[in-house]
């Protein structure tokens, strides 16, 4: 299995599409940043002139962690797009090129075939959000400092200097959960096809749809929004509210592992009966 996964790492890193979500997210980062030099102060005078009145604002409200946070909430509907570029081509790709036939002629079962690509599409996420984390928070501490970080959740809240980095540590991990939820969905769709745009549009314009029923407060929705992973993929941002309440975090983390799991049998199971056919 081990070596089933080192090739399957070195077909994703080999190919120039796996470094074009690399490129865009560093561009990204970098773009938000430079605007907030430039644009820092009007912010941190909108800031304080909106809430002098109630609060006595002292200190860096202009930090690191407030450039991070707001490149969360900026990036986190674009990077499902930078991360199923790459994993629903893993398995459509090797139809559309033709060596589905080449390669299971190797005594090696389907079943393995299919969790070396999952294991290869998890390890491609986990490398994309370190790359993330470190360019927008690290980069941020570096560029703008450390201070208080102030967001709005519901109400305004406050939270020292020495209350926020696990806050972001957590959030982070909860989006390469999120994140490796999407990445398997796209490589259920990726198996049904023998190209690879099709999984890719099909996987975004399910996100789209299902993010557009999620975020809908009506009725007529409530029973279907438990079922969609979408309903789920934001809920690090509970960890910004005052009384965070992680149970609630780490349950949101359970049922996106259990959507995982389920496109990981769902995948295995249609793979089966895939005729071969090049």
């Amino acid at each position: 299995m081990l070596r089933l996964i080192q090739i399957e790492l070195y077909k994703i890193f080999k190919q120039k599409r796996s470094y074009i979500g690399f490129a865009a997210l560093i561009v990204i980062i970098l773009i938000s940043q430079l605007a907030m030099i430039w644009e820092g102060e009007e912010m941190h005078g909108f800031i304080t002139s909106n809430l002098s009145d109630a609060f006595f604002m002292q200190g860096n409200l202009v930090n690191g962690y407030l450039v991070t946070y707001l490149v969360l909430n900026f990036l986190w509907v674009h990077v499902p797009l930078l991360i199923v570029l790459v994993t629903a081509d893993l398995i459509s790709g090797e139809a559309q090129s033709g060596t589905f036939r080449i390669v299971l002629t190797r005594p090696v079962s389907r079943a393995r075939f299919i969790t070396a690509k999952y294991i290869s599409a998890m390890v491609y996420t986990f490398v994309f959000m370190v790359i993330f984390s470190v360019l927008s928070l690290g980069a941020g501490l570096w560029i703008f400092g450390k201070g208080d970080l102030m967001v709005i959740f519901g109400t305004v809240n406050i939270f020292s200097e020495n209350d926020v980095l696990w806050r972001f540590l957590l959030a982070f991990g909860y989006g390469f959960i999120s994140m490796c939820t999407v990445a398997a969905l796209s490589l259920l769709l990726s198996s049904l096809s023998n190209n690879s745009l099709a999984p890719i549009l099909s996987t975004m314009a399910i996100i789209i749809v299902f993010t557009f029923i999620s975020t809908l407060n009506l009725g007529i929705f409530g029973k279907i929004k438990p079922f969609l992973l979408t309903t789920y993929l934001d809920s690090w941002q509970m960890l910004f509210s005052y009384d965070v309440n992680l149970g609630d975090v780490f349950i949101d983390a359970f049922i996106l592992c259990a959507h995982i799991f389920i496109f990981y049998g769902l995948t295995i199971f249609l793979f089966r009966k895939k005729d071969i056919l090049t």
